[in-house]
């Protein structure tokens, strides 16, 4: 199983409907250059997804030619 960084993670977050600060995120799905965040407001019930884009590291990047 994966180890999450609990220091990167977000947290008091507010919701999106009433503003009211949310612990910490339902779910966290990591892709390429990106990390969507799932979060659930227990104030008012609202759900609301938050991504975040980073660019490329110079590491990342391919050569195109040899």
């Amino acid at each position: 199983m994966a180890r999450v960084e609990f220091r990167n993670l977000p947290h008091e977050n507010p919701c999106a409907q009433c503003g009211e600060p949310i612990a910490s995120p339902d779910w966290i799905e990591n892709g390429p250059r990106r990390t969507s965040y799932l979060w659930h407001c227990r104030a008012c019930d609202y759900r609301f997804e938050a991504v975040a884009f980073f660019e490329d590291s110079e590491q990342d990047r391919e050569a195109l030619a040899a």
